[in-house]
């Protein structure tokens, strides 16, 4: 029996990455999942190598008109939604003077007002199933600041506080929020000559393997944690313990 028997979840970002991740994690306890994305051709190669129970949407996570259609065709093959991941994002990383406004303002739409838009339109949906996890993936950079990263920071900080609010609003409702907050995790993205140099700067010394970080979202998704709403989960390795 899987921790997510019966569970039907919605992952944006899930054409590669973590969201990808997230989704194998899911679909091996149980769950039925959606995967979401803008890159229809790799969302539907990472569904077709996944197989099981799940399917992709092609979808601008900024668009609140996607964001119905999406919510009616998990509906239509899988049942109510139970679990969201907000998942999508960017990062953009450039000074302030160098900034452009329209670089600001779309990397807020993508990283902070799909959030909103993924919590608002779910809603209706976690209500008929009568229980609901959201789950906002912030960052260690929803709690400190960093340099050329006014953007992110500003989104990912938002993030936080987003999720605090809902979870104030949807808690009498069975439903919980809470926001996840990975370090540094060992992706294609780092070159394997850089991963030695970050973890040194990681009191584990090491940086995330993507499992780690899944296994907290598949957590979070279960009925395992049922009384947490409305917290940030660090996954970083100690990183932020530090001064």
């Amino acid at each position: 029996m899987g921790r997510l028997d019966g569970k039907v979840a919605i992952i944006t970002g899930g054409a590669g990455g973590m969201g990808a991740s997230y989704a194998k994690r899911f679909l091996e306890e149980g769950a039925n999942v959606v995967i979401t994305d803008i890159l229809e051709k790799e969302g539907r190669a990472v569904a077709e190598d996944l197989g099981g129970n799940i399917k992709f949407l092609e979808h601008d996570v900024t668009k609140a008109a996607e964001w119905e259609k999406v919510v009616a065709e998990t509906e239509s093959s899988f049942g109510p939604v139970s679990v969201l991941v907000n998942n999508a994002g960017i990062a953009l990383l450039k000074s302030i003077d160098q900034m452009t406004e329209a670089q600001y303002r779309r990397v807020i739409d993508i990283n902070q007002v799909s959030v909103f838009l993924g919590m608002k339109y779910v809603l209706p949906s976690m209500r008929k199933a009568e229980h609901g996890s959201i789950i906002n993936i912030s960052s260690i950079s929803g709690l400190r600041g960093n340099s050329d990263s006014i953007a992110y920071d500003a989104s990912k900080f938002a993030v936080t506080g987003m999720t605090k609010s809902a979870a104030i609003e949807f808690g009498k409702e069975g439903i919980r929020v809470n926001s996840v907050h990975p370090g540094i995790i060992e992706t294609p993205m780092i070159r394997k000559s850089r991963v030695s140099q970050l973890a040194k700067k990681i009191p584990l010394q090491r940086t995330a393997q993507p499992v780690e970080v899944s296994n907290l979202v598949v957590y979070l998704a279960s009925d395992e944690s049922n009384y947490a709403t409305g917290s940030e989960f660090v996954i970083d390795g100690g990183l932020t313990a530090k001064l």
